[in-house]
């Protein structure tokens, strides 16, 4: 039994490694890239935009609830999408206190831009793996993510 618990402790302590040095690579890898296209908006501005993209227009609270972050943290960075032309704001229809942000043309423009790069980008390192590798990258990192949020959620 004491095997068996101790090849799990290697197991997740190869997993913390690598989830470590994917976040650390992946920035560096990005930020390497000749393009501009990887640099046309910051990583907190191609989330929000990707999220409003997907899920239409939002609250701020109902967008820092989705990000996990602090509404604080968001109102910051939507303030400044906003004098970057990115996001709109709107009155709320459901609180006419309230405001609503949603992407516009220039954001989505920018957003569109930088999937592309990525996409380029992984398409290029992925490329000597099979399609069923990269479906099966695709698979347990959805389901990593999925795991990640849920748990984030519980707190």
């Amino acid at each position: 039994m004491r095997d068996d618990a101790h090849e799990e402790d290697v197991i997740l302590g190869r997993i913390e490694t690598e989830v470590a040095l994917l976040m650390r690579l992946g920035e560096a890898t990005r930020r390497a890239s000749g393009t501009a296209e990887h640099r046309v908006l910051d990583r907190a501005a191609y989330v929000i935009l990707r999220h409003l993209a997907g899920a239409g227009p939002q609250n701020v609270s109902a967008l820092a609830t989705k990000l996990n972050l602090d509404g604080s943290t968001v109102t910051r960075q939507v303030s400044a999408m906003q004098r970057d032309g990115l996001i709109a704001r709107t009155p709320d229809p459901a609180d006419g206190r309230g405001t609503v942000i949603s992407p516009t043309p220039a954001g989505l423009q920018r957003m569109a831009a930088v999937r592309a790069a990525r996409t380029r980008l992984y398409g290029d390192i992925l490329a000597a793996w099979s399609p069923e590798d990269r479906e099966s990258l695709a698979d347990l990192l959805h389901r990593l993510n999925q795991a990640l949020e849920s748990r984030t959620r519980r707190r």
